[in-house]
C-alpha cells in the first residue's frame, strides 16, 4: 500500500444514519505504511477496559473533524487502544489540522487483520495480532483496534467487523 494510505472505507450502504455498514474487502492481511500520518488524539474513560464516555468523545472530535474539513470519508481509520483499565487512546486519521484537538503524527508500518465477532474478543484478537507479526519475522509493537461501528449498528446490521492494528 502506499505511504498514508488505507483500504477504501466505503460509506455506501448507511440503514442507521449513524455508521455506514463496513465492507470488510480489501482490509484484511494488509500493510499500512506512515510516515508522518496525521491523526487527531483524544482521551476516553473506562471502568475495567469498558468506555465509558466513548460517545461523547468521539462525537465531539468528529465534529471538530469535520469543522475544520479534515475528513476524508474514504480514508477513515480511529486507531484505538486502552492506555490501562481506566483509560483508551485514540488516534483519528484526518487530512489536516484540526482546531481545538491535540494534534500527533504516525510513522511506521502497521498489519491489519479483521475480525467479526463480539468485542469481548478484543483481547484474544490482541493476542493474535502479536502472533500474526511474530508470523511473518517482524516484533509486534502497539496493537490497535478499528472498531468499524458502534454497538448499536453493529446490532442493526447483524455483524461485528473489528481490524486488528498492530504496529511491526
Amino acid at each position: 500500500m502506499d505511504t498514508n494510505a488505507l483500504p477504501r472505507y466505503d460509506t455506501g450502504t448507511n440503514t442507521t444514519g449513524c455508521c455506514p455498514k463496513f465492507n470488510p474487502i480489501g482490509w484484511d492481511n494488509q500493510t499500512l505504511h506512515f510516515r508522518d500520518k496525521p491523526f487527531v488524539r483524544a482521551l476516553t474513560k473506562s471502568a475495567m477496559h469498558v468506555p465509558l464516555n466513548m460517545g461523547t468523545v468521539f462525537t465531539r472530535v468528529q465534529e471538530h473533524i469535520e469543522d475544520s474539513a479534515a475528513f476524508d470519508p474514504e480514508q477513515m481509520i480511529v486507531l484505538s487502544h486502552d492506555l490501562s483499565p481506566w483509560e483508551g487512546e485514540h488516534f483519528f486519521a484526518v487530512t489536516r489540522e484540526v482546531e481545538d484537538e491535540e494534534m500527533v503524527t504516525l510513522s511506521g508500518d502497521y498489519m491489519t487483520r479483521v475480525f467479526e465477532g463480539p468485542y469481548s474478543q478484543a483481547k484474544d484478537w490482541m493476542h493474535d495480532m502479536e502472533v500474526a507479526a511474530r508470523a511473518n519475522g517482524k516484533e509486534p509493537k502497539t496493537v490497535y483496534m478499528f472498531y468499524t461501528t458502534c454497538p448499536r449498528c453493529a446490532k442493526a446490521y447483524g455483524e461485528n467487523y473489528v481490524v486488528g492494528v498492530v504496529e511491526v
